[in-house]
C-alpha cells in the first residue's frame, strides 16, 4: 500500500515541486494550500494530485485537516512543512502582528502538523517529518528577524523532535534553502536580487527541483539513518 505524505503550501513554488517528486516516488500526495483557490484548482487540474485547504497556523484546523486526509487517502506516514510567509521589516518597522504572523504559520505550523501526526507515526513505527528551514535561519538576514527566527527555530525543533521520534522509527529533519528562483524571490526588486545572486558561488539561483530532491531522498527507506540533519542546499553561498 502506497505510503500517504502530506505537504503543506504544496501547490505552488518549491511546495508544488516537492509535491510533484513526492507523487512521482509513488507516494500518495496531500497537498495543502490555505487561500489561493485558483491556483490549487489549476495545480490539481495539471497533477491530479489531491488539494486541502486549511491554515497550518491553526491547531485545531491541522488536527482536522489531518482525519480528513486519513479518511481519503489512509494513515500519514510523511509530512513536509514547507508553508511559510513573509512579513519584511526593521525592526524599527515591523509590527507585533507582523512578528506573531510569522511565527505562528512559520514556526507554530511545524508543531501543529507534527503533534498531528505523530502519534500514529509511532504506533506504526515508521515516519518522515521533513521541515523546510532557510538560510536566513541559518544566517540571519537584514529586515527578517521574524521570518530568520521562525527560520532558525525550526531548525532547533528538527533537532529535539528527532531525539523523540528515532527509537520509533521516526525521522526527522530539515532543509535549509538558499535563494530559490521562486515567486517569492521574484518580488524581489532587480538590483537587490543582482547582488544576491552575487555571492552565490555557484553563480545561479536554485531551482525549485533541486530542493525537492533533497526532500525526496528525506522521505524515502534509504534515509532511514538520517535524523535530526539539516541539509542546505544553497549553492554554497553558507557553508558551516
Amino acid at each position: 500500500m502506497a505510503r500517504v505524505a502530506i505537504v503543506t503550501g504544496g501547490t505552488r513554488g518549491i511546495g508544488e515541486a516537492i509535491s510533484l517528486a513526492l507523487d512521482k516516488m509513488g507516494y500518495k500526495v496531500a497537498a495543502n494550500y490555505a487561500g489561493n483557490d485558483e491556483a490549487a484548482r489549476l495545480f490539481h487540474e495539471r497533477t491530479h494530485i489531491s488539494t486541502f485547504k486549511w491554515d497550518v497556523g491553526d491547531y485545531d484546523a491541522c488536527i482536522e485537516g489531518v482525519k480528513q486526509v486519513e479518511q481519503d487517502l489512509g494513515p500519514v506516514d510523511i509530512v513536509v512543512n514547507n508553508a511559510g510567509i513573509t512579513r519584511d521589516g526593521t525592526i524599527m518597522k515591523l509590527t507585533a502582528e507582523m512578528w506573531n504572523e510569522v511565527i505562528r504559520i512559520n514556526l507554530g505550523g511545524c508543531f501543529n502538523m507534527s503533534k498531528a501526526v505523530f502519534a500514529g507515526m509511532r504506533e506504526r513505527k515508521w515516519g518522515r517529518i521533513v521541515n523546510i528551514g532557510s538560510i536566513n535561519g541559518q544566517a540571519g538576514q537584514y529586515g527578517q528577524v521574524n521570518y530568520a527566527a521562525a527560520k532558525s527555530g525550526i531548525h532547533g525543533f528538527t533537532k529535539a523532535l528527532a531525539q523523540e521520534g528515532a527509537r520509533y522509527g521516526i525521522t526527522v529533519n530539515a532543509i535549509a534553502p538558499g535563494y530559490i528562483d521562486t515567486d517569492m524571490v521574484a518580488a524581489v526588486p532587480a538590483d537587490v536580487l543582482e547582488k544576491i545572486v552575487a555571492r552565490v558561488p555557484v553563480g545561479r539561483l536554485g531551482q525549485a527541483e533541486e530542493i525537492a530532491r533533497g526532500v525526496s531522498f528525506l522521505c524515502s527507506e534509504d534515509a532511514g539513518f538520517v535524523t535530526g540533519s539539516t541539509l542546505s542546499i544553497n549553492g554554497g553561498q553558507h557553508m558551516y
